[in-house]
């Protein structure tokens, strides 16, 4: 099949240059170009590349509805793309490197499988310019391609230009922020080395990757063609932390080298680039179904956000808990009125952000759990909203919605307790836990109703201790009778609530720079004085008054179109006490190259899960010294902001937030992911069993 496939392919090619070949030799003027089922276009992530270095093209294609292009290994039948610089001078002055493909879909046609793209899809291509490379080049290259449909297909050729051509220069230009999604559409390298082994007409691929990453309708794909029958069954065994694939090999295969393929985790775009060399591959292990049931998933998902009551993310928002359970004894009615709406509050917040997620992920955007305190005006809003809910708290104002306070009509109590399930869940989801991880890791690569179904049993882990003190009366009895001591209860709140503006403050400083928090201080401090005035207004029975909405709709104003503006960079985190280094895939790749041990970590200044653990076991001298003893390269994943990068390596290690602590032996050993609870004599005895083996 592969023969035929080249020899159509070469003939089609033959076609083209016969009928070109009588036309230049009339000297006719050029054609006009033809229209072709898949657009080409041509994109620069810059405009410079330095002398040596490598400048990232893009060749976005756009096939028409119905037609569809091919990955690098087309399968059964099919033709990637094929480049060629257009001129000598380019040619002496540049190389083009391996082209970068998404992770591409199955297509079978009367028994025949091919790997295609349908929609747009993004090919990226590095250009390595020549150290001796100097001035400007006009930059054009000649692509060619097969366009199919289900029936036929249709060679095609594009002479693709960029504007403006390249310069190589030290010079450093501005980038295009396209590049950014681009590469997050690619398969994520795996970090870990596979190892294969051929036996018969079987190939047999042992892949390290953790038991928590759930893959639901995997398929490996395969970069050298000819190895493998593409259509027939791929069986999947799990052994331990490797994930075990055995395909059936074609007739009269080549002899295999390296092995480079791309696993599909699941139906949707998330896959790992793989490199395997020949080595031990397990027999047996468990067969694969399609991940772990999703009904322990849903149970892992309960579990999870039970323990988000307990987890020090959620801290800041039991005391709003609190004040609710004690007013929860007025009534039957009401206890369970208030409790069925504060749940509801929590699951529509989770559904609402698991949602948001599921979309944006498919649009593209590598985001994962708690993306919402990425984003900086997300967190200049919680810095108001925290605000107010001090004053509140503090007694300098009243608001009846949320019901913090002990008066109030039920169904003010009802909308309260909704108000503040919404807000609980926002604030409470940033940080993953035990038994959430791999539930939100799932939820990442299932399809939407399933993965809906895990936010849901999310927030219903959450509210659940809420939820079962309003329908149990005996519960309910223990809790201390509404009096005057609610409140002094509820100023004695409003430190832990204060504190949370403070650190809302240094991670506003953290996640856009100090001018932004500094503005969204000073709105902060504008927006306790307009409360104060009406709460003086309110204990002489007065309305807030004109001027107090008007002075509200003007900082309303000011945060709309004055924050936004101010966004800057924030401040980068520095080495620590165990010099860490930034993470990326290459620092990763050169440390294990090194054969030295590797503590990766993954962070955020909004996760006080992860600033917990790092106070407790990670930034200690103890630590340092066990792991400089071992020689162990530590690498710091900082995902305060959004960062492609690090959520693409979350999302191939089973993992939607953060903190997630990898531990990778020396001398290339399979990893290690740790709990996501530290103590200092495990990293020290991670580091010590290095040194005794």
């Amino acid at each position: 099949m592969q023969r035929y496939r080249r020899f159509v392919t070469a003939l089609l090619h033959l076609l083209a240059l016969l009928v070109a070949v009588p036309a230049a030799a009339q000297e006719l003027p050029p054609a006009p170009p033809q229209s072709t089922h898949i657009k080409a276009e041509l994109i620069g992530e810059s405009r410079y590349v330095a002398p040596g270095g490598t400048l990232l093209l893009a060749i976005r294609m756009t096939p028409e509805t119905g037609w569809h292009g091919y990955w690098q290994n087309p399968g059964d039948a099919g033709l990637g793309i094929e480049l060629s610089l257009d001129s000598s001078a380019l040619k002496r002055s540049f190389s083009v490197g391996p082209l970068q493909y998404p992770v591409p879909k199955t297509l079978i046609v009367q028994g025949l499988m091919n790997h295609v793209y349908y929609g747009e899809y993004v090919v990226l291509v590095p250009v390595m310019a020549d150290r001796k490379a100097d001035g400007a080049y006009p930059l054009a290259i000649t692509a060619r391609w097969l366009a199919c449909t289900d029936k036929i297909c249709v060679p095609e050729m594009a002479r693709l230009s960029l504007d403006g051509g390249i310069a190589v220069s030290t010079k450093v230009g501005a980038l295009d922020p396209r590049f950014d999604t681009w590469r997050a559409a690619l398969p994520a390298p795996l970090g870990s080395k596979a190892s294969y082994a051929v036996a018969g007409q079987k190939l047999r691929v042992a892949i390290p990757l953790p038991a928590s990453v759930v893959i639901d309708q995997p398929h490996l794909f395969v970069a050298s063609e000819g190895q493998i029958k593409y259509a027939a069954q791929q069986r999947y065994t799990r052994d331990g932390d490797l994930l075990v694939v055995e395909l059936e090999r074609a007739a009269n295969a080549p002899p295999l080298g390296a092995l480079g393929a791309v696993l599909r985790l699941g139906s949707g775009p998330d896959g790992l680039t793989i490199a395997a060399q020949p080595g031990p591959v397990p027999a047996g292990g468990t067969p694969l179904s399609q991940g772990p049931a999703l009904g322990w998933l849903l149970l892992s998902a309960l579990l999870g956000g039970l323990l988000l009551n307990v987890m020090p993310c959620v801290f800041p928002i039991l005391s709003l808990k609190a004040l609710s359970l004690a007013r929860a004894g007025e009534s039957e009615a009401q206890a369970r009125a208030e409790g069925l709406a504060y749940t509801a509050g929590v699951m529509l917040a989770c559904l609402a952000l698991g949602g948001l997620l599921l979309a944006l992920r498919a649009g593209g955007e590598q985001v994962g759990w708690a993306f919402q305190l990425q984003e900086p005006l997300v967190v200049a809003g919680l810095l108001l909203l925290a605000a107010a809910i001090t004053a509140n708290l503090a007694g300098l104002f009243e608001f009846a919605v949320p019901g913090f306070a002990d008066a109030g009509s039920p169904q003010t109590g009802t909308w309260g307790a909704f108000a503040t399930g919404l807000l609980a869940a926002f604030v409470a989801t940033p940080c993953t836990g035990p038994f959430m991880a791999a539930a939100m890791g799932a939820a990442l690569l299932l399809p939407v109703a399933p993965a809906l179904a895990l936010f849901a049993a999310l927030g219903l882990g959450l509210a659940l201790p809420f939820l079962l003190l309003a329908f149990a009366p005996a519960l309910r009895r223990m809790l201390p009778k509404p009096g005057v001591w609610m409140v002094w209860f509820r100023k004695v709140m409003a430190v832990p609530m204060g504190l949370t503006v403070l650190a809302l403050l240094w991670l506003a400083s953290r996640v856009a720079g100090s001018g932004f928090a500094l503005a969204g201080g000073l709105l902060a401090f504008i927006l306790i004085a307009l409360l104060i005035v009406v709460g003086r207004r309110q204990r002489s029975g007065l309305a807030a008054g004109m001027p107090i909405w008007l002075g509200l709709a003007a900082l309303a104003a000011a945060f709309a179109f004055g924050m936004p503006g101010m966004v800057r960079q924030g401040s980068a985190a520095n080495a620590g006490v165990l010099n860490a280094q930034p993470f990326s895939e290459a620092s990763l790749a050169k440390a294990r190259t090194s054969g030295k041990p590797v503590f990766a970590y993954f962070t955020a200044d909004w996760c006080l899960t992860c600033k917990v653990n790092e106070a407790a076991a990670i930034e200690l001298e103890e630590t340092r010294a066990a792991f400089e003893k071992s020689g162990v390269v530590v690498l710091r994943g900082d995902w305060t902001r959004r960062d492609p990068a690090i959520t693409r390596y979350l999302t191939a290690r089973g993992a939607a937030g953060v903190p997630l602590y990898i531990w990778y032996p020396a001398g290339g050993g399979a990893p290690q992911q740790l709990p996501q609870v530290l103590t200092p004599a495990l990293l020290a005895g991670l580091a010590t069993k290095t040194r005794s083996d």
